[in-house]
């Protein structure tokens, strides 16, 4: 017998997202990390959704580790995993389908679940369109067999993502179910929120558009993105760096924290305009007053203060969307005037500036396409014929 159909995406998926590529080399020493503590917090305050990536270092792994040593263990639906497949490394992506189940299966080991409630394609503007196809098509014979339950593409370029998820739709008669951007509804970038675009993923079909990196992997920061561990990765160009670090002092004159205004600015305004393409599944203790969909962030933080700031913010945000607290809204108005008429005159040509990121300048570097590891995940899961088990053995 068929399964039943999932429901709609907007009713299952958490309004916020802790993404976890903070648990990785690139923005901290994961030995360091209290992950647990984040994760374990993060649960407490009815964040229920978490974004990882086999491309994060050992993300899965800590992530998987932290859900299966708390006590109690959370049930697995009292949580959202999120999760992506086809990159590799910074230059090396492989779309076939042989290596995105293998990729899926592998995830699941490492989250110790037997399904995945969403996984993306992972930047998508490195490959073809056609290898993207591909791998939705093998994402959703997954999603057909039970081991996923949505599936959405990811990447930067806003133009990649609606035209991919236009031809998804054209070509399979199927929508996608949701398309993740990084970067590109912040203070510094806001297209994103373009109505041109919004427009074209509905029209597309797509239910749930979901808002990440909204500090832009550290440029919005008083730290800046050249004094910390991003300062040799950051695809920003100097130029851009600069003006973003200047933006810390303009909120320093203002008696406030730069992380504050990007977070309050961005939660606030992507809850609003996301909306159409948001989330009714807003936590029980916030619903009164709260309104019927609200547009999906995904933050990352590196420790419990950072979470507890950020659960903050977004409490106050979908409390205020009733107009209730006349000085919270005050604050709102004064954040907005703030950003609008002193911090984006600054950016000035670098407003909605966006970096190149994949194009015909990209060479992956992925030599076997489709060539999967002889491994425990590839045994468990039936990826490779016993013949060839026999074989490897001589």
């Amino acid at each position: 017998m068929a399964a039943a159909p999932n429901p709609p995406l907007s009713s299952v998926l958490p309004p916020l997202i802790l993404g976890t590529a903070t648990f990785n080399h690139q923005y901290n020493d994961p030995s360091q990390l209290p992950y647990t503590d984040i994760v374990r917090r993060a649960l407490e305050h009815g964040i229920m959704g978490f974004d990882t990536s086999p491309y994060y270092g050992p993300s899965e792994v800590l992530l998987g580790d932290a859900l299966q040593t708390l006590t109690p263990p959370p049930t697995r639906d009292g949580y959202f995993l999120i999760t992506k497949a086809g990159r590799i490394a910074s230059n090396e992506f492989d779309y076939s389908p042989a290596w995105i189940r293998y990729s899926v299966c592998r995830s699941l080991e490492r989250l110790g679940t037997p399904y995945l409630d969403l996984v993306y394609t992972h930047d998508v503007e490195f490959v073809s369109p056609a290898e993207v196809l591909e791998a939705v098509k093998e994402l959703r014979r997954m999603r057909d067999e039970g081991l996923i339950r949505y599936v959405g593409i990811s990447g930067y370029p806003v133009e990649v993502l609606v035209s991919l998820a236009e031809m998804i739709l054209e070509e399979t008669g199927e929508p996608l179910d949701a398309v993740m951007s990084y970067s590109n509804f912040c203070i510094q970038n806001s297209q994103l929120g373009r109505a041109d675009f919004l427009q074209r993923l509905g029209n597309a079909g797509i239910e749930c558009v979901l808002n990440a990196s909204m500090l832009s992997m550290g440029l919005i920061t008083t730290r800046g993105a050249d004094n910390g561990p991003m300062s040799s990765w950051h695809p920003a160009p100097p130029q851009l760096r600069e003006v973003c670090h200047d933006l810390a002092e303009i909120a320093r004159k203002s008696g406030e924290r730069l992380e504050e205004v990007a977070l309050r600015w961005a939660l606030e305004n992507w809850g609003c305009i996301g909306a159409p393409f948001g989330s009714t599944a807003i936590p029980r203790s916030l619903r009164a007053g709260a309104p019927p969909r609200i547009g999906v962030s995904v933050m990352g933080v590196s420790n419990v203060d950072e979470l507890e700031e950020t659960w903050a913010l977004w409490k106050s945000v979908v409390e205020l969307a009733n107009n209730a607290d006349v000085d919270a809204a005050g604050r709102r108005d004064r954040i907005e005037r703030l950003v609008r008429d002193q911090m984006w005159p600054h950016l000035a040509s670098w407003k909605d500036y966006a970096w190149e990121s994949g194009g015909p300048s990209f060479i992956n570097l992925r030599q076997n396409k489709g060539v999967v590891p002889v491994d425990a995940v590839a045994t468990r899961y039936g990826l490779v014929t016993q013949q060839f088990l026999d074989s490897a053995k001589i």
